[in-house]
């Protein structure tokens, strides 16, 4: 069973402005056929909604490791783990963004979770990653990764 897992699903208001291809397509194709339109927007509409129900990724912490998307890393490279809301999260994702960082970033989603990667090997300083609770996923992350080798320290 996960530590944490959230689909990041497009807003209600998205499906609310796709519908509006249905009208459009009806004005544009109303001159030849009615019934055309009429077929064209709903299709039209139900195939940017599936894209939009399909383009929904998954942020998930289990098994020591952190999944965003397609992409994963095991816990034990992750540093600290900081959620940000507001205010703080647009400017995690504009003024403060490092080049080199990777993202996981939806629009219909406005705060963010910032992991610190701590893999030497790694160029990449930290991820960015969506999330409509991030001080969950954050707390998970924390939580979850494995400690500090202090084995050889006993």
């Amino acid at each position: 069973m996960p530590d944490y897992r959230e689909r990041l699903w497009a807003t209600p208001w998205m499906f609310i402005i796709t519908g509006l291809l249905i009208p459009a397509s009806i004005l544009v194709l109303a001159p030849i056929s009615l019934p055309a339109g009429i077929i064209t927007g709903v299709v039209l509409y139900l195939g940017v909604a599936g894209l939009l129900l399909l383009a929904s990724p998954v942020v998930e912490v289990s098994g020591g490791e952190l999944r965003a998307a397609k992409a994963s890393i095991p816990l034990e490279f992750t540093g600290e783990a900081v959620g940000f809301a507001g205010t703080e999260a647009s400017a995690e994702r504009g003024r403060r963004l490092d080049v080199r960082a990777f993202l996981m970033i939806r629009g219909w989603v406005s705060d963010v979770v910032r992991v610190e990667i701590v893999d030497p090997k790694d160029p990449t300083p930290y991820w960015l990653i969506s999330s409509r609770k991030p001080n969950e996923l954050a707390a998970a992350i924390n939580g979850s990764r494995r400690p500090e080798s202090s084995a050889g320290n006993a």
